[in-house]
């Protein structure tokens, strides 16, 4: 692996690249474009609400979220703070100041499923296995802090068992079915990476499911916390991870 290919691969948007020339997988991923005046004014009006997030970076620092309501102009939360602008100027002006030279890009907003009031995503975690087959070996949802906007655990996310979030949105039998859909595009995706990434062998995918259930790539971690796994009271996913985890450090 290059030295230019493990930088890349920091850049959520050159990850976002190598994922979208997969035409299955391409349906699961929000539109993604860099920072700039233009395509800020379109997602905003295109979508209403939309994610400022840091082109590299990790722990959902500097992720911001911003909405356009009629009549009510302009809004964006920054880590506990909200901030309202009557005009698109003086929204963009304060945006591009906050940004600075840092390399932004925008994507669609997923209004996320809640619990409690509480927004969740889901990790699903992807590994390559003893016989080389891809596994998605853990699945865990990631409680979003009240006022926060991410979900991150360093955030002041609470890693949650996934039956326990999604008990109040769907029957146990339509939890099976898309706990195996997220699994697939896990492995899917990893199966991608791989390409670029032939060395790696895990992979954190971040899923986030909207109103209708469908799920969502928010984004690809290269290298996944294993820890979190292991907050939950059922420690066998948690254990398992951890083997293939050593398995991968061996070989």
């Amino acid at each position: 692996m290059t030295a230019k290919k493990v930088h890349s691969g920091l850049s959520k948007w050159y990850k976002t690249q190598l994922l979208l020339k997969n035409e299955t997988i391409k349906a699961f991923i929000p539109d993604t474009r860099r920072f700039n005046r233009r395509n800020l004014e379109q997602m905003m009006h295109g979508y209403g609400m939309i994610y400022i997030k840091p082109e590299r970076g990790t722990y959902g620092m500097g992720v911001i979220r911003a909405e356009r309501r009629e009549r009510q102009g302009y809004t964006y939360q920054y880590e506990e703070t909200v901030r309202r602008f009557a005009t698109f100027d003086a929204f963009h002006h304060s945006l591009a100041t906050r940004i600075g030279k840092r390399s932004y890009l925008l994507q669609k907003g997923i209004h996320l499923l809640k619990h409690h009031g509480r927004r969740f995503d889901i990790r699903v975690m992807v590994q390559l296995s003893p016989k080389g087959v891809w596994e998605a070996t853990g699945i865990i949802g990631r409680l979003g802090h009240p006022r926060k906007i991410v979900t991150n655990y360093h955030s002041g996310g609470k890693p949650t068992a996934v039956e326990h979030l999604l008990s109040t949105h769907l029957s146990a039998q339509q939890l099976v079915q898309l706990k195996g859909e997220m699994n697939r595009l896990g492995t899917r995706i990893a199966q991608q990476l791989k390409k670029t990434y032939p060395h790696h062998r895990q992979f954190g995918v971040d899923v986030g499911l909207d109103r209708s259930l469908k799920p969502w790539i928010i984004e690809v971690n290269m290298n996944p916390d294993p820890y979190i796994f292991n907050q939950l009271k059922d420690k066998s996913m948690y254990r398992r991870v951890m083997r293939y985890r050593r398995l991968g450090l061996t070989q």
